[in-house]
């Protein structure tokens, strides 16, 4: 898979996903051309230092390439607003992070001659440059019109993440099973170290670490092997 070329990288979304992603596109070689103001300036200091912050528009018109990290219900409204302002340029990739969503939520920055891709890397994050490293090695849902598919994988190669292609259609099964799996693991051992620690046991996160993750990793195998 050929790798994109250097690109001027804009990030749209200071909460725990789009500095993470900023860091992990730097780091393969692509130049930030900022990131939009947060609620927690220190995050974005703490992941990317140096980089400006700027106004989401002005941002959008000097980047090759937009990350959009924002949660889903502002995503649509996003797109649309930066559309109005005629912020999107014919050419410009444009790249969503959020699980459930497809390529078509984009379309209005289609319409001013964007390329659309949607890249969710199956990851918890934290916000923290420990992401970087659960990055690597993990697996990528990606969506993109045909013509266009390689440069979405090729990017979530450039994250550490292996390219699964998801059909447009398939978005919203996809972000159920991980949020099924991701609310369940949350879940048990919530219940679990709560009851360890009703009965005195110290630390009940540490001590249920090794327990948790070998069977997490022995299900995942099984299956695997259906």
């Amino acid at each position: 898979m050929t790798r994109p070329g250097r690109l001027g990288v804009g990030i749209v979304g200071a909460g725990r996903v789009g500095p993470v992603i900023g860091a992990a596109l730097a780091g393969a070689g692509h130049a930030l051309t900022g990131i939009t103001a947060g609620s927690d300036p220190d995050r974005i200091a703490a992941i990317l230092p140096d980089v400006p912050v700027r106004p989401a528009d002005e941002l959008v018109r000097g980047s090759q390439l937009v990350v959009l990290a924002v949660p889903r219900d502002e995503l649509a409204g996003l797109v649309a607003g930066l559309a109005e302002v005629e912020a999107w340029q014919p050419g410009q990739l444009v790249l969503h992070t959020d699980p459930g969503l497809g390529v078509a939520v984009l379309d209005p920055a289609v319409g001013r001659g964007a390329i659309p891709l949607a890249v969710h890397p199956a990851i918890t994050f934290t916000g923290t440059t420990l992401d970087l490293r659960q990055l690597q090695g993990s697996y990528a849902a990606v969506t993109a019109p045909p013509m266009v598919l390689p440069i979405a994988q090729a990017l979530a190669v450039e994250l550490g993440s292996e390219p699964v292609v998801i059909a447009e259609d398939d978005r919203g099964a996809y972000a159920e099973a991980i949020a099924t799996a991701s609310e369940f693991a949350r879940s048990i051992v919530g219940q679990a170290t709560g009851i360890l620690r009703g009965i005195g046991v110290e630390n009940p996160g540490g001590y249920l670490s090794a327990l948790v993750s070998s069977t997490f990793e022995r299900a995942l195998r099984e299956a695997g092997d259906v």
